[in-house]
């Protein structure tokens, strides 16, 4: 199956997707980092992180999390974070290895771990554990053309019809939601 999961690291539904599309996908899938924020922008409307809406969500990704078989979720202090130095570090390390070591090693982390992906370390470890070259990680993320690869394709995605994360694209078809993934897969 040739599909793209476009994520961002301060998703918790891309959290589920991520974990369980190896199994759901299968191992062709390609892990596309995106920024949720300037999806946002382009949409006109923010996270539900920051509405009435949060609690229910909140217990909605930790009930999925239970039904998915993942390990109870440990929100991070202070979620959501500032996600752009994690989203330019998942666009370096999929410049090193797209098979999304560093996406699956981050989310793991955040939302196992607890830790917050706003700090550099936390950065490094989940680069550590997917075997890139951390000590390149700090200058990597501050590079013209880290940025620019990370402004191309969210630009791109949102021109694909993605307007939020997890986003699935088989063919020409999105399927928003981690609980799309299934249907994702029957398409391909």
């Amino acid at each position: 199956m040739t599909a793209e999961l476009f994520y961002d690291l301060g998703s918790p539904y891309g959290y589920l997707a991520v974990a369980r599309a190896p199994s759901v996908l299968g191992d062709g899938v390609e892990l596309v980092p995106i920024l949720l924020g300037a999806i946002f922008a382009e949409r006109g409307y923010g996270s539900w992180a920051h509405t009435d809406a949060r609690a229910e969500n909140v217990a909605e990704v930790e009930r999925r999390a239970r039904e998915y078989g993942l390990p109870p979720v440990a929100w991070p202090p202070g979620w959501p974070p500032n996600a752009l130095a994690a989203m330019r570090a998942a666009t370096w390390a999929r410049g090193l290895d797209g098979r999304g070591g560093f996406a699956a090693a981050a989310y793991r982390l955040a939302f196992v771990e607890g830790r917050d992906l706003a700090q550099l370390d936390a950065l490094e470890d989940a680069a550590a554990a997917a075997g890139l070259p951390a000590a390149e990680l700090a200058a990597a993320i501050g590079r013209p053309e880290v940025k620019d690869e990370l402004r191309r394709t969210t630009a791109e995605a949102w021109a694909a019809g993605v307007t939020g994360v997890p986003s699935v694209r088989v063919g020409s078809d999105v399927f928003y939601g981690d609980d799309r993934l299934e249907e994702a897969a029957a398409r391909g």
